[in-house]
Parts: C-alpha cells; structure tokens; sequence
C-alpha cells in the first residue's frame, strides 16, 4: 500500500512532435519550445515522409530528427517515444504552441504527490473564425471529455498536449495500435492504460492548436467516425466493462519508490482529480 510519496521534480523531459509537411507551423511551435522557463532536455521531431522544409526546419532549431516512413501520427509518435530519453515524455503536434511555462506545468504536475501517470488537458484554438473554434472548442474537445471521460472512468489524453511517463510507454508499447494510422493515438493510448496507472487534467497546460481541421462539417466528421472506430476497436479487445473492473481493483502504480516515506497521501489541489476508474 502507498503511504506516502516526497515531492520531488523530473530529471529529465523529452518532447516528442510528429511532423508531415507542416514546416511553417513547426517554425512556431518550435520557437515556443526554445522560449520555455523551463528548457527542454530533448526536442524529437519525427518526420513522417514529409516534402517540405521539416528536417531542415527543426535541426535548425536543434532538434533531433528522426525518420518513420509509415505514414500516420500514431506510428511516428510510437517511433519518437521509442527513442526519447528522458524519464518523461511531453507529446505536442507540429501546429501546438505551448505556453511558456508548458514544461514547467509539466514537471511540477507529474511530480506531486499523486504521481500521475500522464498529465494532459485541451487546447486553446488559434486561426480559422470565432465559429470554427467554438466548434472545435464546445463540440469536439468539449464532447471528447464529456462523453468518453465517464467512459474510459478518467480524463482522455488529448494528443497536442499530454506527458507520459518513460517507463509507463515501454509497458504500453506493445499494447496499443501503434502501427494503424486508423485509430486516434491519444484515444488508443487512454484505453490501454493498465491498471493502476492514473490521467489528470490540470487546466493549467495551457498550448494553443490550430482550428485548421474543422474548417468543414466533412472535417469535423471524419474525427468523429474516427473516434467510433477506435472505441470499436479497443472494446473488442478489452471489453468496456471488463477494462473498469480490471482498473478498479487494481492498487496505484508506485513511480519513482525510492522516495516513498511514511506519512498520508496527499492531493496535489491544483490539479484535476482522475476520475474514479
């Protein structure tokens, strides 16, 4: 049983961005990283077969670059996680721009007390019109914690801003469909969260992503019939109602016991409470 863990921050943090083709919106996202209070320990971009200036855009920033020649975000993320270094991995989209003190949220958040597993939250939306992003705002984002929050019994990880735990990726790795670009990744990644590893929401990362895929109802759509059938897909493999008894019965995960000590659990208040499994 755990008793007690000591505050205490992240070593290291690895930031890993899929990228195909989105060059300029990588320029800014990048600048963003370089302006951080707290710096990046590595910067991953995974090219994903791209034709523009993407390679050359993010060594120009120093970041390490990597090949996955499957196409689909959920390989490339997989082959930047794989190499990451860091004890935690902080996943942004190539058109995110994190706030300044995104990192910083970071590892203050996945070093409380609770010691969550993966720390996520929305995004605020730039570009396109005020009609465009209050529907990917109040319908999309807004739905995808409504409706699969109270299905999954804890928050869903958004994929432009979240961060795992190293050693909780190399349990889920063989795990998820990391090699189907048909199944959203941060869906697929929130189903298969063993039991007893732990989402919060904290409302405090803050990262900026661009409204550009609902320009059209077509758009919106197809993330939609998407997300239908990823959740078919998970719930052949693990049952709905099997996966909340599994993670119900199951005790926390212990990160980092080193620093366990006697005392009371405590609940870090700035953060979101995980839902009850």
């Amino acid at each position: 049983m755990i008793l007690g863990v000591t505050l205490g921050l992240v070593s290291t943090i690895s930031v890993v961005i899929p990228s195909l083709d989105d060059a300029e919106f990588l320029i800014v996202c990048l600048r963003a990283l370089a302006a951080q209070t707290r710096p990046a320990d590595e910067v991953i971009v995974v090219d994903n077969g791209s034709v523009d200036d993407t390679a050359a855009v993010a060594r120009a920033a120093g970041a390490r670059v990597l090949v996955e020649p499957t196409r689909g975000i959920w390989p490339a993320t997989a082959t930047g996680f794989d190499a990451a270094r860091g004890e935690i991995i902080a996943r942004l989209d190539a058109d995110s721009v994190p706030a300044p003190d995104w990192l910083a949220e970071v590892e203050r958040r996945m070093s409380a007390r609770d010691r969550p597993t993966v720390v996520t939250n929305g995004g605020t939306f730039y570009g396109r019109t005020p009609l465009v992003r209050w529907i990917a705002r109040n319908i999309y984002i807004g739905g995808y914690f409504t409706v699969i929050g109270p299905l999954l019994g804890h928050p869903p990880i958004f994929g432009s801003n979240y961060a795992i735990r190293a050693d909780a990726w190399r349990r889920l790795r063989d795990l998820v469909h990391r090699d189907r670009a048909d199944v959203h990744d941060d869906l697929d990644l929130a189903w298969w969260m063993q039991p007893g590893m732990t989402v919060v929401r904290d409302r405090r990362l803050v990262v900026g992503v661009s409204a550009r895929p609902f320009d059209t109802p077509s758009g919106l759509w197809r993330r939609v019939r998407m997300a239908f059938h990823t959740m078919s897909v998970e719930s052949r493999e693990w049952p709905p109602l099997r996966r909340r008894r599994d993670r119900r019965r199951a005790p926390a995960w212990v990160w980092d016991t080193a620093e366990l000590r006697e005392g009371s659990l405590e609940h870090d208040a700035d953060g979101d409470d995980a839902l009850p499994a």
